[in-house]
C-alpha cells in the first residue's frame, strides 16, 4: 500500500504562483509515475501533469504548458506542482496520484492523494 499526502493551495488572484506538494509513504519502491490531476466544478476529472519515476520524463496537458512544472525528489518520495500565471480557469480540486503498473497501455493510478483546493480570483 501506498500513502498520499498533500499540502499546499488556496486562494489566490489571477498571475500569482502556488506550489502543491504530495509526499508519498509506504511501498514507495513500487511507484512507477505520479500525476497530478484536477477536477474543476462540473467538469470531468483530468490529468494536467505527471513524470516518471526513474526517467523524470514528463507530460503536461496543453492549457498549462509553460505554466505549470512538475518535479520530484525521490529521496523524500515527493513531487510537486510549480503552479505559475495562474488562471481563474485553473481552479479546481487538485489530487495528486501514484501509479505501480500500466493496464492496458495507460499508467494505473491505484493510490490517490485527499485532494487540495485550488482557488484564481480574476
Amino acid at each position: 500500500q501506498v500513502q498520499l499526502v498533500q499540502s499546499g493551495g488556496g486562494l489566490v488572484q489571477a498571475g500569482d504562483s502556488l506550489r502543491l506538494s504530495c509526499t508519498a509513504s509506504g511501498r514507495t519502491f513500487s511507484i512507477l509515475r505520479m500525476g497530478w490531476f484536477r477536477r474543476a466544478p462540473e467538469k470531468e476529472r483530468e490529468i494536467v501533469s505527471a513524470i516518471s519515476r526513474y526517467s523524470s520524463a514528463t507530460v503536461y496537458t496543453d492549457s498549462v504548458k509553460g505554466r505549470f512544472t512538475i518535479s520530484m525528489d525521490n529521496a523524500k518520495n515527493t513531487v510537486y506542482l510549480q503552479m505559475n500565471s495562474l488562471k481563474p480557469e485553473d481552479t479546481a480540486v487538485y489530487y495528486c496520484a501514484a501509479a505501480e503498473g500500466v493496464v492496458d497501455g495507460r499508467y494505473d493510478y491505484k493510490y490517490w492523494g485527499q485532494g487540495t483546493q485550488v482557488t484564481v480570483s480574476s
